[in-house]
């Protein structure tokens, strides 16, 4: 085994009427021999609260690594009032809600400031986030940061951005999720980013470990299977072995493609 689990993202796992799709993600993960699953806990796209999982408790209980994804529209950054206020209260409600299903982490973008804003303006929404959550005990489960693709107004999206949020949030404990195909839009050496993102973070809590369609800082988020993106395979398995934490697959594919997938992982990381 791998020192770390090996996840897949399976979404929901829900149906609308909040049932469990075709037996939900601790059937999936079994289905592809994984370690764990990166799960929404409701539309992505949407900012409704979370309701109660049917299968919370067998989530909390198993032996599967659950991670949760916050939904995409979140944006603490921006100083829109419409989105930034809601943002805080829906990130609170999905905190509480990955942890009632046993969650190790919830993963959220960085988020980005209007074209015409100071970038800093988002760095302390970010800060002032997790001090107000701060003064009412902390999130009840590590919010986990990941770096963007695009967006030239983007917190996470270049090391110097991502160090000028870190020196804001860093002492409230903030995590750091590295994502593979975000970090090759954005043009940064994979190489070293390992090392690059823990000389700004002192940490890397979980990596998104994708390959991606597109060539190297090209700003696009789309995802390609590990073997046969434009990344070569063998970089992608060295910033896993490198950054040593948990993986999550965001990979297209069926659920015998998974399999390899994290087989390949296994064998590259097992030591």
């Amino acid at each position: 085994m791998a020192a770390h689990p090996i996840g897949v993202h399976v979404g929901p796992g829900l149906t609308e009427d909040n049932e469990l799709l075709d037996g939900g993600p601790l059937v999936r993960a079994a289905e592809m021999d994984a370690d764990g699953v990166q799960v929404f806990l409701g539309d992505p796209q949407g900012w409704k609260a979370p309701k109660p999982r049917p299968d919370a408790d067998a989530l909390r209980a198993g032996d599967v690594t659950v991670v949760v994804h916050a939904p995409y529209v979140l944006n603490v950054a921006t100083t829109n009032n419409r989105i930034r206020i809601p943002s805080r209260k829906l990130l609170g409600q999905h905190a509480q809600a990955a942890a009632a299903v046993g969650a190790v982490g919830l993963v959220v973008h960085g988020g980005h400031v209007l074209a015409a804003d100071d970038p800093a303006a988002g760095v302390d929404n970010w800060r002032k986030t997790f001090a107000r959550q701060a003064e009412a005990g902390g999130f009840p489960v590590p919010l986990l940061v990941e770096n963007t693709a695009g967006g030239g107004n983007a917190m996470a999206r270049d090391l110097d951005a991502l160090a000028r949020l870190w020196e804001a949030v860093g002492e409230f404990g903030a995590g750091f999720v590295l994502d593979t195909c975000h970090a090759w839009a954005a043009g940064w050496d994979l190489a070293t980013a390992v090392d690059d993102v823990r000389a700004i973070t002192g940490r890397i809590d979980l990596v998104h470990l994708n390959n991606s369609r597109d060539p190297a800082g090209s700003s696009r988020d789309r995802h390609a299977p590990l073997v046969g993106g434009e990344i070569p395979t063998e970089l992608l398995l060295d910033v896993a072995r490198a950054a040593d934490a948990p993986i999550v697959l965001e990979t297209p594919g069926d659920a015998a493609a998974h399999a390899q997938e994290i087989a390949l992982l296994r064998s590259a990381t097992s030591g």
